[in-house]
């Protein structure tokens, strides 16, 4: 694993109630003891930018890449991948695509059926932890303060700068450019766009 993501850690800013996860029941055969699938299941993610896949009522498991998006028509994906990534599992969904992991090489890849395209997001499920746990964590915790709104705007931007050169260091996928989709969220949060009305900065924005 590229990033050190604990439950504990986890828990210890957003609380169990904030934590969701996935049962290794949901998970194809292949996939269910993988190091991605065990993070899932162990230590999960946030609640709130990024949502994990609900498990079919019926069958308990989380749909296959194949069942949610035509695979052989997405641009991206490397020689040879497009013939086993109809049977990687879906374990989530972020802005306008379905979260695909890998189970052998260990990537989430985002599936992305408007655009038509297949996209490494992650290099592993760590790196999705840690992402989601940054922009979430900022986002629960960033206040305006005294400075006025213009200084704090910039203290926003500079703290989404930071999550994204810290990420980049370890694993430049999620943020390679600006058409990623956690590009394109950190630009939202910047933006005062993704705030609660209950956060600490939704309440100066909103009233």
């Amino acid at each position: 694993m590229l990033f050190d993501v604990t439950r504990s850690a986890v828990t210890g800013i957003f609380g169990e109630g904030r934590l969701a996860t996935l049962p290794a029941s949901a998970f194809p055969a292949p996939a269910a003891d993988t190091p991605g699938a065990r993070l899932l299941q162990t230590v999960g993610v946030p609640t709130g930018t990024l949502h994990l896949r609900v498990p079919d009522e019926d069958s308990g498991l989380l749909p296959l890449a194949g069942d949610v998006v035509d695979v052989e028509d997405l641009e991206g994906l490397e020689e040879g991948a497009a013939e086993d990534a109809g049977a990687w599992p879906v374990v989530g969904w972020l802005l306008n695509a379905h979260l695909v992991l890998d189970p052998v090489s260990g990537k989430v890849y985002a599936f992305d059926p408007d655009e038509e395209t297949a996209r490494a997001l992650h290099a592993d499920v760590s790196s999705l932890v840690h992402v989601t746990l940054r922009f979430q964590r900022l986002l629960d915790e960033f206040a305006f303060g005294d400075d006025g709104e213009e200084a704090g705007f910039e203290r926003l931007e500079r703290e989404v700068g930071r999550v994204r050169e810290e990420t980049s260091r370890v694993d430049p996928l999620p943020f390679r450019d600006d058409e990623t989709a956690w590009w394109v969220i950190g630009d939202e949060i910047a933006a005062g766009q993704r705030f609660t009305g209950d956060s600490p900065a939704g309440r100066s924005l909103y009233g």
